[in-house]
């Protein structure tokens, strides 16, 4: 169903996280033909990461409908919309989802004509796993490179593979935006300073707590600054990573300033605030930048991979909390900014613009080619088959006998057997496997 100015675009997102589910709707508002009427599904991938409504309200992303359902489900959904076909669907999952979903949307759209155009890409800054995710990622129409240098090294992974890189489309984060620091709240010493932390970075008590007590001390050799500890989650909820160690125990039985506290929010009504971004690798620095607000990407634990801070070398926004409390206030390379997609010197709007041209394109064709991923039961008979049944795939993309039924809404004994094992997994991921971590140190 081609779109045009005077038709709906039905799209279709799914996710399996808040932080891909908010990458995900805010891309198909992004990347939709102007003009464009858009309705809304939304379908949250079942698992560990499934997020809450908390979590949900914070990304402050509305949608027509949403709901949850297994991969098969959403497979089996997808099969059965020939007379209510979706004009774009977006795939906001982890890798391996991807691949899984490239391959049963294939065998479910088997010798139709008309699909939905399909687009992938990553959340944010992508520091590891360079070339697994994308070959992951190779079969969707459109994957998307959040900045100018990742298009180039999409490209560059896809050519050296013999796979088609015409896919690669360059963007920008969609959730950018804000009103741009001006610096008046910052010419004296009376300011905000927010340290974004992350779920799983660092992912130890001890450089956690050394953060922490860095963050604390800060506020206590400037009591005129507010020091805010900007929180992803609440203990329990899970989001894109695992947080075995939430600040919010880290930080029970401290004694903490009255100018330091733990806030939740949306990371851009937070930002209105802010004058002074401290983190050690969290999109939440692309979000200050973006704003021209003073950014720090802390030093303090070394620049390694490991941290993705290698990532911000040559950002002129590395700096230790030894150079915040002395006063350093950190000026971002313009050449480097450029290439991360920030679009800080106002080009945001067209930064989409190149993926719109290529939707509408494929929307106003008479037909669209099968979806055909790199990776097939011939290219990586040892590694695909592996991806494709941890969501109950064969692999040649059919669903494996015993599948959850799309039209079967989950008894009363199933509903409660899934919270408890969901309530069990968390456990072990926040309570048991730090102990036995512990354990094997000794």
């Amino acid at each position: 169903m081609p779109a045009s100015a005077t038709q709906t675009l039905r799209v279709a997102v799914l996710a399996d996280s808040d932080t891909r589910w908010k990458w995900g709707s805010l891309t198909a508002n992004r990347i939709a033909p102007p003009n464009s009427d858009i309705s809304l599904d939304g379908y949250l991938l079942r698992g560990r990461a499934t997020p809450t409504a908390r979590q949900l309200k914070e990304v402050g992303v509305t949608a027509d409908s949403l709901r949850e359902v297994t991969a098969v489900e959403f497979l089996r959904a997808m099969e059965r919309g020939d007379e209510d076909q979706y004009d774009l669907l977006v795939l906001s999952l982890v890798g391996g989802g991807v691949q899984a979903m490239l391959h049963g949307l294939a065998r479910a759209w088997d010798g139709r004509a008309k699909r939905p155009v399909v687009v992938t890409g990553y959340v944010g800054v992508v520091y590891e796993k360079l070339t697994d995710g994308l070959l992951l990622r190779h079969g969707a129409d459109l994957v998307l490179a959040n900045s100018r240098q990742d298009a180039d090294r999409f490209k560059a992974v896809y050519d050296g593979v013999g796979a088609d890189s015409d896919a690669v489309t360059e963007v920008a984060l969609p959730f950018l935006g804000g009103d741009a620091y001006t610096g008046e709240r910052g010419r004296n010493d009376s300011y905000t300073v927010v340290f974004a932390v992350q779920p799983s970075v660092p992912d130890n008590r001890r450089d956690r707590n050394y953060l922490l007590d860095r963050a604390v001390q800060h506020a206590r050799l400037h009591p005129n600054r507010e020091v805010l500890l900007k929180l992803r989650s609440k203990p329990g909820e899970h989001t894109t990573h695992i947080e075995e160690l939430p600040y919010q125990k880290l930080v029970q039985g401290k004694d903490l300033p009255a100018n330091f506290r733990l806030v939740y929010g949306h990371m851009g009504e937070v930002l209105d605030r802010t004058d002074l971004l401290v983190t050690v690798s969290s999109t939440a620095a692309l979000e200050s930048l973006h704003r021209r607000i003073p950014t720090v990407v802390l030093t303090d634990l070394g620049i390694r991979e490991g941290l993705g801070n290698h990532h911000f070398v040559g950002s002129g926004c590395l700096a230790s909390w030894d150079q915040l409390d002395a006063g350093y206030r950190p000026v971002p390379d313009a050449e480097w900014v450029a290439r991360q997609g920030v679009a800080a010197e106002g080009s945001y709007e067209t930064a989409f613009d190149a993926a719109r041209e290529r939707i509408t394109k494929l929307l106003a064709g008479d037909g669209m080619p099968a979806l055909t991923p790199y990776y097939t039961p011939e290219t990586a008979p040892g590694y695909l088959p592996g991806i494709l049944a941890r969501h109950h795939l064969g692999p040649d993309g059919t669903p494996l006998p015993g599948a959850p039924a799309a039209d079967k809404e989950p008894g009363p004994v199933r509903q409660i057997v899934r919270r408890a094992a969901r309530g069990a997994y968390r456990h072990g991921v926040q309570r048991v496997a730090p102990v036995i971590r512990r354990m094997g140190e000794l």
